[in-house]
């Protein structure tokens, strides 16, 4: 019992100690001098704070005709980084740890990191080079390695895009920069081809006059540049043919939906058919129906193939004959040979 009361004794003894310590350092901290530069330190902060803040807002408020939105998610994000990097060397230098010997080790540790993580590089490299092409920007449809998608953002290291049933992926801008680039949003217009075929009792002018006519019935289908219309080839179930039509980027549904509705009313108004493939079916409504259709195509099988046998087995009875006929008008010719003597005449 007196040696816990006596172990108490010395923590307690401790912990004042310590508590007095603390107390004299605060006291020596607590001074005017420490309290102005504390003021000071904070209005460095507040400044360099409030800076940040009207860079960001003056990018922000550029028009988009100046500076696209892609450009200006880069810059806001070198922006913040600058501006974090800025602030913990500011915080660094009021500890006394002196600036020139952490850029050393930053150089040395960046050489490095740059070997270690090469991809990460290539990819803010070719995230540069893209954003200078202007290849796409966000809102765009493309198409890159087998994947479409609409653009959300463009970052340093990849570009993330949702698909048209909503999924998001991530595409390293590496990828974008050394594989085939599809932007279908780049340009304005967009031009559909819709291939359609007419069977070959068809007047080809007719056809062609006719399938010219469809875009009149489409509201999204732009008139400048003109429809065209052309033949694509002879198939095996008809003529070819393709109706080509422009339309805004923004209504490629609703052009689609129209340009197929509208060949399909031309034709039927002008009795145009289109082929297709047909299956002829027969049902019999019960099993004797079943059965005797069999029978009836067993017996005139049958039936063939008897007349087959007679018609050959007469080929056979004929070419005999010639061939008993031939050997008789040779003995013949031969007996003749025999009687007639040149020698007689003499």
């Amino acid at each position: 019992m007196d040696d816990i009361t006596e172990a108490g004794g010395h923590a307690v003894s401790a912990f004042n100690e310590a508590l007095a310590s603390f107390l004299a350092w605060a006291k020596s901290f607590v001074t005017w001098d420490n309290f102005f530069k504390l003021i000071g330190i904070l209005l460095i902060l507040l400044a360099m704070t409030i800076i940040y803040k009207l860079i960001v807002r003056a990018v922000k408020r550029v028009p988009e005709k100046k500076l696209s939105p892609q450009r200006s998610i880069l810059i806001l994000k070198f922006l913040k980084y600058c501006f974090y990097v800025a602030l913990i060397m500011f915080i660094l230098s009021l500890f006394g740890i002196k600036l020139s010997a952490i850029w050393g080790a930053a150089g040395v540790a960046g050489i490095a990191i740059a070997f270690a993580a090469q991809t990460s590089v290539s990819n803010i490299i070719s995230g540069i080079f893209m954003v200078a092409e202007k290849a796409l920007k966000i809102g765009d449809l493309i198409n890159v390695a087998g994947e479409t998608g609409i653009v959300d953002t463009i970052d340093l290291l990849s570009v993330k895009v949702h698909t048209l049933d909503n999924q998001m992926i991530r595409i390293p801008n590496s990828t974008i920069i050394n594989s085939t680039l599809r932007n279908t949003s780049y340009f304005t217009k967009r031009r559909l081809d819709v291939k359609v075929s007419v069977s070959y009792e068809t007047d080809m002018q007719t056809a062609l006059d006719t399938l010219a006519k469809a875009p009149k019935y489409c509201k999204c289908d732009l008139q400048d540049p003109a429809p065209l219309v052309w033949f694509d080839g002879f198939g095996d179930s008809g003529i070819n043919m393709t109706l080509a039509v422009w339309f805004k980027k923004d209504d490629f549904l609703s052009a689609k939906n129209q340009t197929f509705v509208a060949i399909k009313r031309v034709f039927d108004e002008a009795g145009i058919d289109i082929p297709y493939n047909k299956l002829d079916v027969k049902v019999y409504d019960s099993e004797s129906q079943f059965i005797a259709g069999t029978l009836a195509k067993t017996k005139s099988a049958a039936e063939r193939k008897s007349k087959a046998a007679s018609a050959s087995s007469s080929k056979k009875t004929a070419a005999k004959g010639r061939a008993k006929s031939r050997t008789t008008r040779e003995a013949i010719e031969s007996e003749s040979a025999k009687e007639y003597d040149p020698d007689d005449e003499h």
